[in-house]
């Protein structure tokens, strides 16, 4: 069985305001709740005027509270711009108040850019503290140690479950070390991805957390009734990140019907290659490429992402997904 989530990054959408996207963000959780998905996490982004969820700990705390039983979580706190006992003590709250539905996804990027995170750390400090973080992090959250000086509280015993996330070899090596669980960023960034997968997975050393590797692959999920209309919601995600890479981010574009009328056809190939793993289309061929992936990478779990202008088309999209998934893993349980 392989589990399925959603990753969300609250987008602000052209003609609309970050507090209808907040509000979209919950109904999306509510609709991943119906359909069985696992978790639904929120990512870091400073700075960005098409992305709502920068307080990310914030709207974490918006889910949970109007949904049931889904996990909630980061995908990811971007520590290098937090004291770890600050991100300790905001997510030792969040389970204090909802207990066994939080995640602490981690990442190691900062998630905007110089400027924004100098605004934000006021100390740009070269030397990479990333692993000393991680553990300092996970030691707040622990069983209180002997003489331990310093406590999260809330906090302290939470034992919040820690997720490394990546998009280099670096993430999948300390992943691997230590012994938890990794998530790579292939929705936006796959040139490692083979490579990084097996590190994690040669590399891996069992830990109290976990006894053997899991895997969580990212991928774009843009669903419709058929394969054209697939192509028309994917191309609000490409015109983004076109923006984003030429320094013009913005809130997500319309969708257009031929991307090649707007977008430099060289800047077309780039985006499609950043934007390679992905899944387009109708429900067959939505299934089809999710099963492709999973029969070249056997991840654990797939965190769908999918950043489509239109709310109805978004939660069909995401409705396709849960539905293909279903359709999978009844497969394989009847095969084994």
């Amino acid at each position: 069985m392989t589990r399925f989530s959603v990753l969300d990054l609250s987008p602000i959408v052209e003609g609309s305001t970050a507090a209808d996207s907040l509000a979209s963000t919950l109904k999306l959780a509510q609709h991943a709740e119906a359909l069985g998905f696992t978790r639904f996490w929120l990512a870091e982004h400073h700075n960005m005027p098409g992305i709502a969820s920068a307080a990310t700990s914030v709207v974490i705390g918006h889910v949970l509270g109007g949904t049931n039983t889904i996990r909630v979580g980061s995908g990811g706190v971007m520590l290098p711009n937090h004291a770890p006992l600050v991100i300790a003590e905001q997510f030792g709250t969040l389970a204090t108040l909802y207990p066994d539905r939080v995640d602490l996804g981690l990442g190691r990027a900062p998630g905007t850019d110089g400027k924004t995170a100098w605004a934000l750390r006021r100390n740009m400090n070269q030397s990479d503290e990333f692993p000393r973080d991680v553990v300092e992090l996970m030691g707040y959250l622990g069983d209180k140690a002997p003489g331990q000086p310093i406590m999260a509280v809330p906090g302290v015993g939470t034992k919040v479950p820690v997720y490394i996330l990546g998009s280099s070899l670096y993430g999948a090596e300390l992943a691997a070390q230590l012994g938890l669980p990794y998530a790579f960023a292939s929705h936006f960034a796959p040139a490692a991805l083979d490579q990084a997968v097996a590190i994690y997975r040669d590399h891996f050393k069992p830990s109290a957390m976990l006894d053997k590797p899991y895997f969580i692959l990212a991928a774009n999920v843009f669903g419709a009734e058929d394969d054209e209309t697939g192509a028309y919601l994917k191309t609000s995600m490409q015109l983004a990140f076109v923006r984003l890479r030429t320094g013009q981010p913005g809130p997500l574009p319309r969708p257009v019907r031929d991307i090649n009328e707007h977008v430099d056809p060289a800047m077309v190939r780039m985006v499609d290659q950043a934007l390679s793993v992905s899944v387009t289309g109708a429900p067959e061929t939505v299934e089809k490429g999710i099963s492709d992936l999973i029969n070249r990478y056997a991840p654990d779990e797939i965190m769908f992402n999918g950043q489509i202008h239109d709310q109805q088309a978004r939660l069909r999209s995401f409705e396709i997904a849960a539905k293909a998934m279903q359709s999978l893993n009844a497969r394989q349980q009847a095969a084994e």
